[in-house]
C-alpha cells in the first residue's frame, strides 16, 4: 500500500488546513489508519487515529477539540481537519496505515507551518 499526502502549507495562527491521506491501490487490507507528526529537533509523535471499519477514533490530548480526524473509504482517503493553529503544531505530518499480520505502510509526509 502507498501512501501519500497531501494538504500541508503556510497557515496564519488561528487558522486552518486539512490534510488528506490518499492510499493506493486502496484501504481493504488497512485495519487502521493514523497522523502522527515530526517537529524539528523531537521525536515523532502520534496525533489522531481511526480505525477503518467503525470509525472510532482517538487524539493526542495536545490536539482534542482542535484536530478532527475522518476516512472516506469508497475514496480510499484519510483527511485531519485542524482548526484554531498553534505555532506549536509546525511539523511534517505523516500519514500511516496498519494492517493485519503487523504490516505498517507511512507515507512521506507534508509540511506543516504555522507563523505566529
Amino acid at each position: 500500500v502507498q501512501l501519500v499526502e497531501s494538504g500541508g502549507g503556510l497557515v496564519e495562527a488561528g487558522g486552518s488546513l486539512r490534510l488528506s491521506c490518499a492510499a493506493s491501490p486502496s484501504t481493504f487490507s488497512l485495519d487502521a489508519m493514523g497522523w502522527y507528526r515530526q517537529a524539528p529537533g523531537k521525536q515523532r509523535e502520534l496525533v489522531a487515529h481511526i480505525f477503518l471499519d467503525v470509525g472510532s477514533t482517538n487524539y493526542a490530548a495536545s490536539v482534542k477539540g482542535r484536530f478532527t480526524i475522518s476516512r472516506d473509504n469508497a475514496k480510499n482517503t484519510m483527511y485531519l481537519q485542524m482548526n484554531s493553529l498553534k505555532p506549536e503544531d509546525t511539523a511534517v505530518y505523516y500519514c500511516r496505515g496498519i494492517g493485519a499480520q503487523g504490516m505498517d505502510y507511512w507515507g512521506k509526509g507534508t509540511l506543516v507551518t504555522v507563523s505566529s
